[in-house]
């Protein structure tokens, strides 16, 4: 086992994990093009052995990613193992996990004609069911999550420079986003906020085809004494919530903001919420899922 020492506190290491099919191979070129060392399906009885091995390297490895999942067969059942014994060594590493719907994986699978690593002897479906099983437990240690369902490799890549191209800042990296449950929940959200308790702009003819983004539907919704009292609570809530998730070690939290299209209430409130955490000092991000339906084409 490798000692803990400066070396190793100054390193990165990410365990990237999840379902098969939700995109690991883009995380780790996308990874690459920033810097990291990555190296795919490594059997979990090697972690240590590598993390010892980078050590040796003097400090020109201090970005490193490592792809572990259910390929290695036999071997992924020493995953757990093998995360506790970097856990009891004090050495710090970071677990990302991904994962997209049912029905997001069965397209990927059948696009790219790629069997699946549990496949042997049932279907599709009923592989990606037990990955599942076999994962969840995995999934509960993840420091991040990200749902690929909804990102293309663009939005996947920004996501990704979000959270890793700038390590050496201190602080917890934020994202609100905002979205319509008629289109389904955001499935990487730590913290989803419904907010169709108040009036739709929608039932009002001038700002039905707006958005939230307009200056009438923002006035409407932020000057409701409803609003008011509510936001009072909700940012209150993240003032408490925050220190206390960083202090146990969380670098990344996704606040998802919900109404019934993504399209006015839950727009308004995601980038209000925004600011207020921006004006604390955090680095945030605000995105809207579901406007772009909406947007008239100029």
């Amino acid at each position: 086992m490798v000692s803990l020492g400066k070396e190793i506190q100054a390193m990165h290491i990410l365990i990237i994990t999840g379902l098969s099919g939700a995109g690991k191979t883009q995380v780790i070129n996308h990874l690459e093009d920033m810097g990291y060392y990555c190296v795919d399906n490594l059997p979990p009885v090697l972690l240590s052995k590598f993390v010892e091995l980078t050590l040796q390297a003097e400090g020109k490895l201090d970005k490193v990613a490592l792809v572990i999942d259910v390929r290695g067969g036999e071997f992924f059942l020493d995953f757990a193992e093998a995360l506790n014994e970097m856990r009891d060594a004090g050495i710090p590493l970071e677990i990302m996990f991904l994962e997209a719907s049912d029905e997001v994986l069965v397209r990927r699978f059948k696009e790219s004609r790629r069997r699946h690593p549990l496949s042997e002897n049932q279907s599709l479906m009923e592989a990606i069911q037990l990955e599942r099983e076999m994962l969840e437990e995995l999934r509960g240690r993840a420091n991040v999550i990200i749902d690929t369902s909804n990102l293309d490799l663009r939005t996947l890549k920004e996501k990704l420079q979000q959270l890793y191209s700038q390590r050496e800042t201190a602080g917890m990296d934020i994202s609100v986003v905002s979205f319509g449950y008629k289109v389904g929940m955001p499935m990487d959200a730590d913290i989803v906020v419904d907010v169709r308790f108040l009036t739709n702009p929608f039932y009002d003819p001038v700002m039905r085809t707006m958005t939230g983004e307009d200056s009438e539907v923002i006035k409407y919704v932020l000057d409701s004494p409803i609003t008011k009292s509510f936001n009072r609570r909700f940012i209150g809530l993240l003032k408490f919530l925050i220190p206390h998730y960083i202090k146990e070690g969380k670098t990344n939290l996704t606040i998802a903001i919900g109404c019934t299209g993504g399209q006015h209430r839950s727009v308004v409130l995601t980038d209000y919420t925004g600011q207020q955490l921006k004006k604390m000092g955090y680095k945030v991000i605000v995105r809207h899922r579901d406007i772009s339906k909406y947007k008239m084409e100029d």
